[in-house]
Formats: C-alpha cells, structure tokens, sequence
C-alpha cells in the first residue's frame, strides 16, 4: 500500500532561491516531501546542511519540482555530501527493468529487504536516486522500512536475543557485487548512536536469480527459521513501512543506516529508469 502524503508546514523561501518557496509535506508513517514551487527549484541551491539535516531527520527525503542533474552534476553534487562509493569504476548507477536480467535487483519481481553496500567495505551512509522516468500506480514502490523504530518497539527478552546474534550472507558476484560477509544484527547509526538493525531477507533460488544465503551465528540452528521469520515479519509491518511510489522527476535521498529497503513487485509497464548515488 503506497502511504500518502499529509500537508503540514506553510511555504517559505529557502537558500540562494529567494523567488522559490518550499512546502514542506510529513509522509507517513516517516519521511517528508519538500515541494518547490512552480518546478523552479534547484537542490544545489540550498545548503548542503540543511538537506542532510532534512533527511536525517526524516530518514527518507523526496524533493519535488527540482531540476534533474546530469550524471556529472548528479555525482559532482553527491560529492559534497562525502565520498562517492564507485561499483566497478561507476559511480552513477542507471537502474532500469531488463527483459532476461542476471540479478534479481533488474528484474519485474520483487526486490526483499536489504541495506545497500553490504558487499563492500565501506557501508554507504546516503543513498539518492533521481527519477528520470516512471508510470505511478504499476508497483514496482520502493518500500523503506525503518529499523530503529522496529528495535525501539521490542520487548527487551528479544533485544537481549538480538544482541548476541551476527548473520553471515553470501552471494555470488555477477552483477556490482558479492561475496561473502558477516554482520551483527544490532549495530549502532554512526550519527544518532541509536540501535539499527542489519537485517537482509535470505532469497530462495527457486525464486530469484542470483541468490542471498543467509547463516544465523549465536543461536541453536533448530531456532535460526523462527528468528528470521520473526524479523522479516516485524520490519514488513505496515506502521514501520514507507513505500515510494516513483514520479518522473522525484529525488530521493535516504538514510542506509536507519532503513533497510526493497521493492514491491511490478504489476504494469516496467520503464522506469532511476539513477542511483550512494555516499558514503
């Protein structure tokens, strides 16, 4: 189900952009959506502070009526957010639906829950994507679910549980990543100091390519099935669930720490093309 947005805070001027008012809109169950007026606004023209200070606020940012950039602008201005994680000498990343994809993640289907960067040594803090073009209303939502709300709501017997656990993923690399990791369930966001969780969904190969194992470390394996069953249906509850329904034009910045994310099946036309910078 995609959430709505519910207007709250009244227009006002922002930056350099002085003839361009922002309306700020809560989403529910979080994030915000900040609207320029007329589709004049440019996101270079407002502070980079105030923007990080934006989404980490609301963990999921999307900004309507802003220019798009060029994949040279799109990086160069990511880049003042911190460094740019590359994948395979690529730092913009174009995200479209392939007929006969090798990984799941370019396919119609669904996309489980997941953080970004698990591959690689340096775990994105940001990732922003802009919508060069999409259909609303055919699936295909991205769909944020946010863990520090998920750890905060628990009983402490299962935060107890949780804190002895680690989880070992692997997967092989045929796309921009792969290999083999392991992770504490709870670790810590490297702003807040508040709990998060690591939490990837395991993905049965009889049902997608490329496929995520998963290997739970700190419990009896009789008890590794009910854990992951129990974790996967916590952070798909719809009051820890914010699905994004894309609009040609959006850009969305979220916070890889707080949130693990995926994406609901396609149910319609598959055009939609997204670019993707993750910073880390």
């Amino acid at each position: 189900m995609t959430n709505s947005a519910v207007p709250s805070a009244p227009s006002f001027p922002c930056g350099s952009t002085e003839h361009t008012k922002l309306r700020h809109v809560p989403l529910r169950p979080f994030g915000r959506v900040v609207q320029a007026s007329g589709g004049r606004g440019r996101i270079q023209d407002i502070p980079v502070e105030m923007v990080r200070r934006w989404t980490e606020e609301s963990r999921v940012l999307v900004l309507r009526g802003f220019d798009l950039l060029d994949p040279l602008e799109f990086a160069d201005y990511c880049r003042q957010w911190g460094e740019v994680l590359k994948w395979d000498d690529q730092e913009v990343i174009d995200l479209v639906i392939q007929e006969n994809p090798k990984n799941y993640l370019f396919g119609s289907g669904d996309v489980p829950f997941h953080w970004d960067g698990a591959f690689v040594e340096a775990n994105p803090r940001y990732f922003m994507f802009q919508c060069l073009d999409a259909t609303p209303g055919v699936g295909g939502e991205t769909v944020f679910s946010d863990t520090t709300q998920v750890y905060r709501d628990v009983n402490e017997e299962l935060r107890e549980r949780w804190s002895r656990i680690s989880m070992t993923y692997s997967t092989e690399k045929v796309v921009h990543y792969g290999g083999e990791i392991t992770e504490r369930l709870v670790s810590q966001h490297p702003a807040t100091g508040l709990p998060v969780l690591r939490f990837a969904e395991p993905l049965a190969p009889e049902k997608y390519k490329n496929p995520v194992h998963v290997k739970v470390n700190g419990v009896d394996e009789s008890e590794a099935d009910e854990l992951l069953t129990t974790l996967a249906e916590l952070v798909h509850r719809p009051e820890y669930c914010y699905d994004h329904d894309w609009r040609a034009g959006d850009i969305v910045l979220a916070d890889n720490f707080s949130l693990i994310h995926g994406r609901n099946a396609f149910t319609g036309p598959t055009k939609r093309h997204l670019q993707r910078v993750e910073v880390i």
